[in-house]
């Protein structure tokens, strides 16, 4: 997996990296042209300045001096940029696979850290003197920064774009591709032995547990449930028996490298869990963004540049229905979980993260959270996920985000019990319906509505 500028394109390490010019987050440098976005997705405007994403609010308080990051001699601008953003040090997850802008810099002597909340992702590498940073912006997707993290004298970010987007893009930057997080396992499986020696492959919360994690570090309790974590492959193996390599989840990884450089000696089994759903359901907001609003601009005459924020489902033709209800259909079974994978063997974490990503939760009147989680069974207790009240589902155009609520009003209240549902128990319906009534105000009137003119 790589969260962060570029990774390992199908084995082959990317070229030696220029040293990055100090160009700041908000983009008032100029900043490379993406031509393809700007051919296929205008109205994006990917190659502008991106101001609603949590990097661009950060620039602006250094700007105006209301905050200033320090700079640390054991990991540079790490801990103050993590304290500025609110992301736990709890959160941190290790990857030892050379996915990365950085592939030489990572091995699994000097892993790559990945500290993350609901938005945002920090890539360190204590050999490194650069911070990979991308961000979900509300607008443009995933937009992609670094930092020196060397000079003492000041922290500066540099939008990236085309070196992160030569993998960072579904279609590889072909045409037609939409900008994309990446979450990846670097081991294979073939009956009863572990393929060592393949490309990265693509995972998700839909992802089987003994197909995850090839590259990562594991830590927690996961109770003997097979993964591919912790597993280091000796150079020239193509294979390895399965048996003999695993490992499963650790106490500590202090076994396995000199921890001393790292905030922590943990890779969290539960801040994996969530971050692979969370990769998967923004991956899902990204291209339902980005397709609608293509659909909906070619469908306003004469607009090249159409901004379809305010047009309401019911303005839309029969036929605009009819594409964009087959367009969102994948991220309301991404949202209510149905082709999650359940887990094998229950599993907990054992760095307080799942306590602090819980203790965040929007509750309802009986203390109800979406960000309750489970880890019997399944990683969260209710089946909906709690990217719904993420900024970036909020920007998607309101015909969009109409069509979703009718969706979930359809599932949630029983109207729908097709076989694709039938894995939603009674129970979990209703109270996943109550929780969103209770906690999501857009959603509430939206159904009250429904109900008036039904």
């Amino acid at each position: 997996m790589i969260l962060g500028c570029g990774h390992l394109a199908a084995g082959r390490p990317l070229p030696a990296l220029p040293a990055p010019s100090n160009v700041d987050a908000a983009g008032t440098a100029p900043v490379p042209t993406v031509q393809v976005y700007e051919t296929d997705y205008p109205f994006i405007d990917y190659s502008g300045r991106p101001v609603r994403n949590e990097i661009a609010r950060l620039q602006s308080r250094l700007d105006h001096d209301e905050i200033r990051l320090q700079y640390s001699p054991a990991h540079g601008y790490l801990e103050s940029l993590l304290q500025a953003l609110k992301i736990s040090l709890a959160s941190q997850v290790l990857v030892f696979s050379k996915t990365s802008l950085q592939t030489e810099a990572i091995s699994p002597q000097t892993p790559r850290a990945i500290f993350f909340n609901d938005d945002t992702y920090i890539g360190w590498i204590a050999s490194s003197g650069l911070l990979e940073i991308v961000t979900m912006d509300a607008d443009r997707g995933p937009v992609f920064y670094s930092l020196v993290n060397t000079d003492p004298s000041g922290a500066h970010l540099q939008r990236e774009t085309l070196r992160c987007l030569t993998c960072h893009d579904s279609f590889s930057e072909m045409g037609g591709g939409v900008p994309t997080f990446l979450f990846e396992s670097t081991f294979g499986l073939q009956g009863r032995a572990i393929l060592a020696e393949v490309v990265a492959r693509n995972t998700s919360d839909a992802t089987p547990i003994d197909e995850r994690w090839g590259g990562w570090y594991v830590t927690g309790i996961d109770h003997g449930a097979f993964h591919l974590g912790n597993i280091m492959a000796p150079p020239g193996h193509t294979a390895l028996d399965r048996q003999r390599a695993y490992r499963g989840s650790l106490p500590s990884l202090s076994t396995l490298f000199d921890t001393s450089r790292y905030p922590t000696d943990k890779s969290d089994i539960v801040a994996l869990l969530v971050l692979e759903h969370q990769v998967s359901v923004h991956n899902l907001i990204i291209h339902a963004n980005y397709k609608s609003r293509a659909m909906l601009a070619g469908a306003r005459s004469g607009a090249t540049r159409a901004t379809p924020e305010n047009t309401h489902w019911g303005d839309l033709t029969p036929t605009v229905q009819a594409r964009l209800s087959s367009l969102i259909e994948p991220l309301v079974r991404g949202m209510l979980m149905i082709d999650a994978a359940t887990l094998p063997r229950p599993m907990s974490g054992d760095t307080g993260f799942a306590a602090q990503f819980a203790a965040r939760g929007l509750r309802d009147a009986h203390g109800r959270s979406l960000r309750e989680l489970d880890l019997n069974t399944r990683v969260f207790r209710y089946p909906m996920s709690f990217l719904i009240y993420s900024e970036s589902f909020d920007a998607l155009p309101l015909s969009v985000r109409e069509a979703v609520y009718a969706r979930f009003g359809q599932i949630l209240g029983g109207r729908d019990r097709s076989a694709a549902f039938a894995r939603l128990s009674a129970a979990d319906r209703q109270a996943v319906l109550d929780i969103l009534v209770a906690t999501k105000p857009e959603f509430a009137l939206f159904q009250s509505y429904s109900k008036d003119q039904s």
